[in-house]
């Protein structure tokens, strides 16, 4: 499989919504996120249309809500849209409060269908790897940047494993165990 010249498009749209943006906390372009969650869906077997949703995963929830939608399904058709809907844990702003928004998403995550849990499974991949390495860079003041705190972050990542593990059986899987592992054993 060869990607087409929409993934040109897709990136432009990226920068656009996301080029300004850091990691949470850090310098880190936010950016690296976004190509790091595409690769992991395109080295566990992932299509031009789950590249690319990757690559737009958080552009509803941090860039415009429904009417940044309407740009995603315009320019790369319902597919897409419907799984970056699907990425999406808030729609609106200001976003609702942070327990009641993962319990959902949980649920969206358990229920999704395969093409989206592999797109959901390399962003919690790749976040639960960039938690772990930065753990090991500031030690445990790391909890301080979420919502959830210490107790509600593990939570959150160990919960998203158990949804997405749920009724579907993936080789991402296999790293994101390990990855949630890794976590874990830090404290």
């Amino acid at each position: 499989m060869v990607y087409s010249r929409r993934i040109i498009k897709a990136v432009e749209l990226a920068y656009e919504w996301h080029g300004e943006q850091r990691r949470k906390s850090t310098d880190i372009p936010y950016m690296t996120h976004l190509f790091a969650v595409a690769a992991l869906v395109g080295e566990h077997g992932g299509d031009e249309n789950q590249f690319i949703a990757a690559l737009l995963h958080d552009s509803v929830e941090d860039s415009g809500g429904k009417e940044t939608l309407g740009r995603i399904r315009e320019h790369f058709g319902d597919l897409v849209a419907d799984w970056v809907w699907g990425c999406s844990d808030s729609h609106t702003q200001p976003k609702p409060p942070w327990r009641e928004r993962k319990e959902k998403h949980l649920e969206v995550m358990r229920n999704a269908p395969p093409e989206l849990k592999l797109i959901l499974a390399a962003d919690k991949l790749h976040n639960t790897r960039s938690l772990a390495l930065s753990y090991r860079l500031v030690g445990s003041k790391i909890w301080d940047r979420f919502n959830g705190g210490k107790e509600g972050t593990l939570w959150y990542h160990r919960s998203a494993f158990s949804a997405l593990r749920y009724q579907w059986d993936h080789s991402i899987l296999i790293d994101l165990a390990a990855a949630t592992e890794a976590l874990f054993a830090l404290e």
